[in-house]
């Protein structure tokens, strides 16, 4: 009986270790999901801390200010030939109709010094647009007309956000609340933002120069990365032989994907300009280095995509009598070609965000025009933030995080169609 006893009271003790082992698994497992759950929150909460901050930040630079002021297009001014020459009507000077315009809107201003606060009430760019009316309707020339002209950017910071968001002062607070208690001042949608170049004047500028140069270089990108990357990632996984040349070509492409991207920058810098003498500041030798830079993300996403393929396709393809060329580009290749594509766009979202090795090849310089090829000077929308984030101006700060937003919605979107193309042409094995 003791025999049975000592045997039941082992039994005992160890079911209880058992019992007491499982409680604290389980606590231990449910410790884990709540640092799991805590770490997931604590992520959104930051990430939407950062959302509200940029967008807070930059939704005023999708308005604009604007001033009606009554002008009078003096022929005398504009065209005192009566010719109505080209020539002549682009050389008019504009600026003064708008300074006379606010001379008599304000008749008491007198002194030098207070006429030229008054006229920085106005835009340095209001004598263009009246320029482009003129030169659009000649009939105008001889009228008076009441024109909505750009304000200053401190007189828009101080329509849309208050006092403590502008420089204006004294006597200029009091001309601002004359013109908005005469209707005179209106919040419109900034198309100057998405329609223009980059400009020293914060009301000026937009952000099309680095839109078109962004596009320029990304398409570069993407027809030289994609072709690239995927001919050296079917060789690499159906064709070449498994030998220490290989395994070392391997290795290579590994290690070059965890390069910092700014000696991309600096190995464009030494061998396409330096070297073959390609324009600076060029869309083309941007898309060059980024090609560089995303070549090993391309080739290795694409590697995993063959590889994902069964090997019974083959062996399929194989057994009936089709050769290994039109296994892999008949067979393998359209099913790896989703996955693919996944890799090639997440790798094109990657170079759009890119500034470190664009600035290295010079691509930071301050581009004003348009550019019309990939062979212009011009810059991208990531340097583009880089170049508005160093500028003091309040305005430039809004318009720092407009611009992120907007770069933000194309790597969002890209990455959206990465995961559309994934669920559509994925198949499961």
């Amino acid at each position: 009986m003791s025999k049975l006893r000592k045997a039941a009271a082992k039994r005992r003790n160890i079911r209880e270790a058992v019992e007491k082992s499982l409680v604290a698994r389980k606590r231990r497992n449910r410790r884990f999901r709540l640092l799991g759950l805590g770490a997931v929150v604590m992520g959104m909460l930051l990430l939407a801390v950062m959302f509200t901050s940029i967008v807070g930040n930059g939704y005023g630079a999708f308005q604009r200010t604007e001033i009606l002021l009554d002008i009078d297009f003096d022929p005398a001014v504009i065209d005192p030939r009566g010719s109505r020459s080209a020539d002549v009507l682009m050389e008019a000077d504009y600026m003064g109709l708008v300074k006379a315009s606010l001379r008599q809107l304000f008749p008491g201003v007198k002194k030098r010094k207070q006429k030229r606060a008054l006229y920085r009430l106005v835009s340095s760019g209001a004598g263009d647009q009246l320029r482009e009316r003129v030169m659009k309707d000649p009939s105008l020339i001889g009228s008076r007309q009441g024109i909505w002209l750009i304000a200053d950017d401190d007189l828009d910071q101080y329509y849309k956000h208050g006092e403590g968001q502008s420089r204006l002062k004294g006597q200029q607070l009091d001309w601002v609340a004359g013109l908005q208690a005469d209707g005179r001042l209106r919040k419109v949608f900034n198309t100057t933002f998405f329609t223009a170049g980059d400009s020293r004047e914060p009301e000026l500028a937009g952000i099309r120069g680095a839109l078109t140069g962004s596009f320029f270089v990304i398409l570069i990108t993407l027809g030289l990365s994609l072709p690239l990357g995927v001919a050296a990632a079917i060789y690499l996984e159906e064709f070449a032989p498994r030998n220490r040349w290989t395994d070392l070509i391997e290795v290579n492409i590994n290690n070059l994907a965890a390069v910092p991207s700014i000696v991309f920058g600096l190995l464009g810098l030494a061998v396409f300009i330096n070297f073959l003498g390609l324009p600076r500041s060029a869309p083309l030798v941007g898309g060059l280095v980024l090609t560089l830079m995303t070549l090993p993300t391309i080739i290795i996403a694409s590697r995993a995509a063959l590889k994902s393929v069964p090997p019974s396709i083959r062996e399929a393809a194989l057994g009936m009598g089709a050769s290994k060329m039109q296994t892999v580009f008949q067979h393998v290749l359209p099913l790896a070609m989703p996955g693919m594509l996944t890799g090639t766009i997440i790798g094109m979202a990657q170079a759009l965000g890119e500034t470190a090795p664009l600035l290295m090849i010079g691509m930071v310089a301050f581009i004003a025009d348009i550019p019309s090829s990939p062979l212009d000077s011009a810059t991208v929308l990531p340097v583009q933030i880089y170049l508005w984030a160093d500028s003091p101006e309040r305005a430039f700060m809004e318009r720092t995080s407009a611009a992120i937003m907007v770069l933000l919605a194309f790597l969002v979107l890209m990455n959206l169609l990465a995961i559309w193309l994934r669920r559509r042409f994925e198949r499961r094995w």
